[in-house]
């Protein structure tokens, strides 16, 4: 006779660059006392967010049953986790469309019947252990190793978010304090190592009663296959996400400035385009004529970007619109020299610069994160404003690269590792969950 049982399953996963190298997490935790009964981690390689994230909730489902192998169908068990596209697809209340997440959604139905699991959003602040042990899998990769339960530190850096309770069913979140069990997790960790378990998924104190977790290794799991009459769980016919907010995003044409490289921001100098600038422009306006994509136009209110925005706009019998958000960045007494002649002249102030984005240029210009934090609230209020629309933004190199960077998940110094030519074009995707996607970067085939 199965005995019931029930356990909460936190689990998340991550990508550093959506899609990058990727790693996921799940732990497993006993609902009546908060205590951590098994932990599961593993670099995945390059992956994007969401295939990260259904790879951790199939990691933490396989732990919860092996950890369970006589329960059977009276195992229940409550996921919770921060990825509103999976809970709400694996609730079956949103359909999934993705051809990546339909195997993956499959295999993560197949483990346990669905009517054992339930699932939770909530927030990322309440989802640290979890988050915590995927960014150790994605560190141990980006080291060239694989992820060691001896060494994390996840079960100790969770946050005492769990509160007690004494009547578990129906499971609402995993009670109890996590405190309680950090001691006797630090002394798992240390000897997960010898432990029987599938490759990464390591038992904490309180799984002792199954010593043979027993099961294959995550990544190695067959795919499933659905019984007939078996509903597939996450396949409803709810509305899915919907069309992206998608930024295209025009560098304006050439300046006199922008062959010789100078520096030309928005800190009093304000070029208009050359020649060569202005059949860049009218270029940009056949390609984006002949697309017939573009439905709105917003532009830097510098002279070089109204310019190249005016001549799109013509073109496609739009209006451009003006955010302030969208202006270069302010290069102080570097406007209108070389890099060679900042260097001679402000070297140590250069140097700086390169170093750090919390600098700013000699002679009060902007830092690059001041930069950011003003492009990041121009995409909010563009990305609201035109969610589900092609908005074409005519802007600069800075807030170009500081877009995608932002999107990528990238460090402030991968702005100095992206060429943006003059009238090229890129391409950011955004939608309604909160993911982006770099779909063009420095195309400039439309002036060729």
């Amino acid at each position: 006779m199965s005995v019931a049982r029930q356990v909460v399953v936190e689990a998340d996963g991550g990508s550093r660059g959506n899609p990058g190298p990727a790693g996921y997490g799940a732990v497993v935790i006993d609902p009546a006392t908060g205590e951590p009964l098994a932990e599961a981690a593993e670099y995945i390689g390059v992956a994007t967010n969401n295939v990260a994230e259904y790879r951790g909730l199939i990691a933490g489902l396989t732990a919860a049953k092996a950890l369970f192998p006589d329960a059977g169908d009276a195992l229940r068990v409550h996921v919770r986790m921060d990825s509103k596209l999976v809970v709400e697809q694996m609730s079956g209340r949103w359909k999934i469309k993705h051809p990546d997440m339909k195997p993956l959604a499959a295999r993560a139905a197949a483990i346990l019947p669905p009517s054992s699991v339930t699932y939770e959003w909530i927030p990322r602040a309440q989802n640290k252990h979890a988050d915590r042990l995927a960014n150790e899998a994605m560190d141990a990769g980006r080291d060239g190793r694989q992820w060691e339960a001896s060494a994390s530190t996840a079960a100790l850096d969770a946050p005492s978010a769990r509160t007690p309770s004494s009547t578990p069913p129906p499971v609402q979140g995993p009670p109890g304090d996590q405190a309680a069990g950090a001691a006797r997790a630090r002394a798992a960790l240390a000897a997960a190592r010898g432990a029987a378990a599938p490759e990464g998924l390591f038992p904490m104190p309180g799984a002792a009663e199954t010593p043979e977790a027993g099961g294959e290794p995550t990544d190695a799991h067959p795919a499933p296959r659905q019984s007939a009459g078996t509903p597939q769980t996450g396949w409803g016919s709810a509305p899915d996400l919907g069309a992206p907010a998608t930024l295209v995003l025009l560098r304006h044409g050439e300046t006199a400035l922008t062959p010789e490289k100078r520096f030309s921001g928005s800190g009093g100098t304000d070029p208009e385009l050359s020649a060569v600038g202005r059949g860049q422009a009218e270029r940009a306006a056949e390609h984006f004529a002949a697309l017939g994509t573009v439905q709105e136009i917003v532009s830097s209110p510098l002279r070089r970007c109204r310019e190249t925005a005016a001549a799109v706009a013509a073109r496609l019998g739009l209006d451009a619109r003006i955010d302030e958000g969208l202006r270069e960045t302010d290069f102080g007494a570097w406007e209108g020299l070389t890099f060679g002649e900042v260097r001679e002249r402000y070297g140590d102030d250069l140097t700086a610069w390169l170093a750090s984005p919390d600098t700013a240029p000699t002679g009060g210009g902007e830092s690059f994160a001041e930069v950011a934090e003003r492009v990041a609230a121009a995409r909010d209020r563009l990305v609201a404003r035109y969610a589900g629309r092609t908005v074409l933004l005519v802007t600069h190199v800075t807030p170009i690269k500081t877009l995608v960077r932002l999107a990528l998940g990238a460090p402030p110094e991968a702005l100095f590792r992206m060429e943006l030519s003059a009238a090229s074009v890129s391409t950011v995707a955004y939608y309604g969950d909160g993911n982006a996607s770099v779909r063009l970067l420095n195309d400039t085939s439309h002036l060729r």
